[in-house]
């Protein structure tokens, strides 16, 4: 889709849009996602159209599914790593044009005033509103995006392929980040996040230690691949202490296993938006200046960073295609560990 042939001013729409569209719609936790027809929506003040032309499948959609995220807004469209393009444009938005490609990430609104959005901490404003959770996300043909939160792509990189960049590469980036300049890491769960995070911090010359299910070989192998200088089970430890250990894996029992493989001095970093409960572990593993840490969401600051090391690096996902009626399918895959990489809906 060109945008050169179009009037690109606020306020002004694509022609010939269609005014129906397909999504796939959560109604109530635990059900399997429902395919319906509903009216396109039309951006307000500070919104933009986007046509969805990718969206990743996030373990944090799972989540919300299987009702272990709080106070979801029922019925809702998944989907939080979102690629597509400029379809119309609300009043007062500027510096967006009409067709260009956008990416729309996790963190979907804040209040702008508080003194964490004061402070380029929005990620932890009080207020915030989230993709797909409690603002439709891209599962679906379109999808509305607050303006200040959408992130321009290249044009020339693929949808599928750019989609996981949006949270499992900004949640690991940000993740990666904490850790600081750890030089042996340590990456818990080797799924979206993880093959991502593995290729930039192989890139910098870190030294990284998968760790998978004992069952789960092939993630092990496909680690390796990436740059891993090793891979093992997650209750093994590495052959040197870590420097620090981030956890994809939402499995409260990774941390006090992460804490037995750090040295004095290490991180662990909880990377996941939902965690099972963290069990008691003895003093002595936490004893010597080690730290646990969370992540929470992310900030504009970490996508536009995260963006333009990706492009340096450069990253390459690991994608499989699924179309937007398979979304269920595609969802049931992640949750049995079936896949490499990320699954992405292509509406």
């Amino acid at each position: 889709m060109s945008s050169t042939n179009h009037d690109s001013r606020p306020g002004q729409m694509l022609p010939n849009l269609p005014e129906r569209m397909r999504a796939m719609v959560l109604e109530r936790p635990f059900e399997p996602l429902k395919a319906v027809e509903l009216p396109r929506p039309v951006p307000q003040a500070g919104q933009v159209l986007l046509e969805v032309e990718a969206c990743g499948v996030c373990r944090t959609d799972l989540h919300l599914i299987d009702g272990e995220l709080p106070d979801p807004v029922l019925p809702m469209i998944p989907g939080h790593e979102i690629v597509g393009r400029v379809a119309a444009i609300g009043s007062g938005v500027q510096g967006i044009r009409l067709g260009q490609r956008m990416g729309v990430p996790w963190l979907g609104w804040t209040c702008g005033h508080c003194s964490y959005c004061g402070s380029q901490r929005e990620n932890l404003c009080d207020e915030a509103r989230f993709t797909g959770y409690q603002i439709h996300g891209g599962y679906a043909q379109f999808t509305l995006a607050d303006a200040r939160y959408c992130f321009a792509l290249d044009d020339t990189i693929d949808a599928a392929a750019a989609a996981p960049l949006l949270c499992a590469g900004l949640i690991g980036y940000r993740a990666l980040a904490m850790a600081g300049d750890a030089r042996r890491l340590g990456i818990y769960g080797f799924g979206a996040a993880a093959h991502i995070i593995c290729q930039v911090a192989v890139w910098q010359g870190r030294e990284v230690h998968a760790f998978t299910r004992r069952d789960d070989a092939a993630s092990r192998d496909f680690a390796r691949t990436l740059g891993a200088c090793w891979a093992g089970a997650s209750d093994e430890l590495p052959p040197q202490p870590l420097d620090a250990a981030l956890i994809f894996a939402p499995a409260g029992e990774l941390v006090p296993a992460a804490l037995r493989a750090l040295g004095k001095g290490g991180s662990v970093v909880c990377a996941g938006i939902h965690m099972s409960d963290i069990p008691s572990f003895p003093y002595d593993i936490l004893w010597g200046e080690r730290r646990i840490m969370s992540v929470a969401n992310l900030t504009r600051r970490d996508g536009d960073e995260f963006l333009a090391l990706a492009a340096r690096v450069p990253v390459r996902t690991e994608v499989t295609r699924f179309a937007l009626a398979d979304a269920n399918d595609a969802l049931e895959r992640l949750r049995r560990g079936a896949l490499q990489g990320a699954a992405v809906l292509i509406p």
